[in-house]
């Protein structure tokens, strides 16, 4: 047999020790607050997090042409993704409730970043979804772990912050696409692109682990790693259901609504995307600002009339204005609503963070994953426009869902 595809456990324990060393003698003696330093740790895992998974995107169309793969093919090979995904889901909210997030961020960020350029140089098929399922393995127990490091550090602050931390996981995302666009202009495969990335991810981890929080409140409170979901975090999860819907037919769906309904010709089709990337980003910088006047739960139902109010926008007055305006409203709704639901569940007093927030997770993925096939079905059955409307039904049941939630 030849050598194994990926590191053992106890070969990764020993790695996380040495950076944790390495980062101690980088950043000892640190002027700034206690508070400011973990956030600064934080923030930066999550644009960690967030370049890695736009590099991948951004080079999908190149990894086809290599590998040959038709669209049917290309569709399979993608699935493997949140299979991965959605296996870990149970796992992450064990292991970081069991280990602590600060350790699980740091194996999953070498999981992840190390598993990027595997599938840049893979070379077949099942070498692509071998790997697509560990790279989306490791991507959500970073997504858990690292939510729940900002729960901690919100927690240090008299004002939500979780917003932020989800924007800047947004910025990552552009700048991903762009390093991707450049790196496509000057031909650069994608395997040596995804190494820069990875050099990249693992220069943040060096100076930056030994900033994240050290303990979760789960350690200090001594919650069970298991219990079942009380009704607090069952309403949680639909909220983030209902909002991961609406998401997902827009990254899947806008632009086939503009091409094919609104039709403002094809220098145009990606403005109704282009419009709702815009205003999620730049609504969560500004999320956590409003919130702190609003309340968790008006802001919430201020969150589902805009998703409801700018879908319905879209579908009555299909035009390119109205159109966009309606887009440009679904992405000020829906921007919010997830980084709130994580830092209502990572406040639960029955389970610990960890778990909370893989408990919504779950749910809310559930969502994202069948929304977009399910506006297909409702699209094919009758019309594009009505499985959008359809849709906005969910933007309605984040507003009244969040009428039921008990804020803390």
């Amino acid at each position: 047999m030849g050598p194994a595809l990926f590191p053992s456990f106890e070969e990764i324990v020993p790695f996380c020790s040495l950076l944790l060393q390495e980062s101690n003698k980088m950043t000892s003696n640190m002027p700034l607050p206690k508070r400011r330093i973990h956030r600064i740790a934080v923030s930066f895992f999550f644009f960690l997090a967030g370049i890695c998974f736009a590099s991948w995107a951004s080079r999908i169309p190149a990894i086809q042409v290599k590998l040959k793969l038709n669209n049917a093919a290309l569709g399979g090979v993608l699935l493997c993704l949140p299979i991965g995904l959605l296996t870990s889901l149970p796992v992450a909210g064990y292991v970081v409730a069991r280990f602590g997030s600060r350790i699980i961020v740091i194996m999953a960020s070498i999981l992840y970043a190390s598993t990027l350029p595997m599938l840049g140089f893979a070379h077949s098929t099942t070498q692509l979804m071998i790997t697509l399922f560990v790279f989306g393995f490791g991507g959500n127990m970073m997504n858990i772990s690292i939510n729940t490091q900002a729960v901690g550090t919100e927690s240090m602050y008299s004002k939500p912050i979780m917003a932020s931390f989800h924007g800047i996981w947004s910025m990552a995302g552009f700048t991903g696409a762009a390093v991707g666009t450049i790196m496509v202009r000057f031909g650069i495969l994608p395997g040596y692109h995804f190494l820069c990335i990875s050099g990249f991810a693992l220069l943040i981890l060096i100076i930056f682990s030994r900033l994240l929080v050290p303990q979760d409140r789960s350690q200090d409170e001594k919650l069970p790693i298991f219990s079942k979901p009380d009704r607090s975090i069952l309403n949680l999860g639909f909220i983030a259901f209902c909002s991961m819907i609406c998401e997902g037919a827009m990254f899947d769906w806008s632009g086939i609504y503009f091409e094919h309904v609104v039709q403002p010709g094809k220098a145009w089709v990606t403005v109704g995307y282009t419009a709702f990337m815009s205003t999620m980003a730049t609504g969560r910088f500004v999320g956590d600002w409003v919130a702190f006047r609003l309340g968790m739960k008006r802001m919430l139902q201020l969150s589902g009339i805009l998703t409801a109010s700018g879908l319905l926008l879209a579908v009555f007055f299909p035009h390119f204005i109205t159109a966009t305006l309606g887009f440009l409203l679904v992405g000020a709704g829906v921007s919010s609503v997830v980084p709130m639901i994580y830092s209502a569940a990572g406040r639960s007093r029955n389970m610990s963070p960890g778990v909370a927030i893989s408990a919504v997770s779950t749910i809310g993925y559930l969502g994202f994953l069948f929304g977009p096939p399910f506006i297909g079905f409702i699209a094919q059955a009758s019309s594009l426009r009505v499985s959008l409307a359809l849709i906005a039904v969910m933007g309605t049941m984040i507003a009244l869902i969040a009428g039921r939630i008990r804020e803390s």
